[in-house]
């Protein structure tokens, strides 16, 4: 690991507040539930978790309430490795929460996103020496699209790579789609896309992830497949925010991209085997014995 790799994430901080219930409430109607939990969440906050876990510094600009999902929330980066020092504390503001209502083997879910909205290209601004010391920054789409596009030109003035997480999807502009690295959507956010302004340019910085399928690069405008890895799958929950964060600390150190791309399908297969969104997301160790284990048996 080269201990220079530096990898800036930009996004929403979340608590998730989970309840299960075998009855959905109809309107006015009050149900007993099953059980109540809450996890840390919010894709910019799973996805710097991912990227410190498997080695790199990890810098967070986001925004929490002075609520105590706010402290407990920043407590938990900083527990986790990830440098918080661009992470205020918005007065008059609520923390992000999603609210999840799960039900015969389905969900519900309402986002909130309270501070995260401040996260605005002024908020930014205060924190640009962040971005332009960074080997790579990592955007997701749960803060304003105006500092998205804000982060993005002041990364390519940095000459500082980007990665965009088109998540969740709203449509982009064509100075974002040109102007970005590498963009990651899944299956159901790259169908969307081509509804935007879509060249040969923009699919070649396209890496869709497909699940237990893998993932899909875009070579001398074919689609060229780098395979998953079978796992017994107890949780989807994160996968995706795993496989950006583990692409990321890849990308930093200066990794090709294909071989970039098979390290983070195996982080990304090794989160599903456990529960939760960051509960499963491994660390460097894990990933690198995954991969050899793999490649004694060939």
């Amino acid at each position: 690991m080269n201990e220079a790799s530096s990898v800036c994430v930009i996004g929403s901080i979340n608590m998730d507040l989970t309840v299960s219930t075998s009855v959905l409430p109809k309107q006015g109607e009050t149900v007993l539930g099953e059980s109540f939990a809450t996890y840390p969440g919010g894709k910019g906050a799973n996805q710097a978790v991912a990227a410190a876990r498997l080695g790199s510094h990890v810098h967070m600009i986001g925004a929490v309430g002075t609520d105590v999902f706010g402290a407990d929330l920043k407590n938990h980066l900083q527990a986790e490795g990830v440098d918080t020092s661009a992470i205020e504390k918005i007065e008059g503001q609520a923390t992000g929460t999603a609210t999840i209502i799960l039900t015969n083997n389905d969900n519900r879910i309402i986002v909130a996103p309270g501070a995260n909205h401040s996260v605005t290209p002024s908020y930014v601004k205060r924190h640009r020496k962040v971005i332009e010391k960074s080997d790579i920054v990592l955007l997701q789409m749960e803060i304003p699209l105006e500092t998205i596009s804000y982060v993005v030109s002041v990364a390519k003035a940095a000459n500082v790579p980007v990665i965009l997480n088109p998540a969740p999807y709203q449509p982009l502009p064509s100075s974002i789609l040109h102007q970005v690295d590498y963009m990651t959507p899944n299956e159901l956010e790259a169908e969307l896309l081509k509804k935007d302004l879509i060249d040969e340019d923009v699919l070649r910085k396209w890496i869709t992830t497909k699940g237990k399928l893998g993932s899909s690069l875009y070579v001398q405008g074919a689609e060229v497949n780098i395979p998953g890895y079978k796992v017994t799958v107890k949780d989807t929950t994160g996968a995706g925010d795993t496989f950006n964060g583990a692409l990321a600390t890849q990308l930093a150190q200066g990794i090709k991209l294909k071989r970039a791309v098979s390290f983070a399908n195996a982080a990304a297969a090794l989160s599903v085997m456990e529960k939760g969104a960051q509960g499963g997301m491994p660390h460097l160790q894990q990933v690198e014995e995954f991969l050899k284990e793999r490649l004694d048996k060939r």
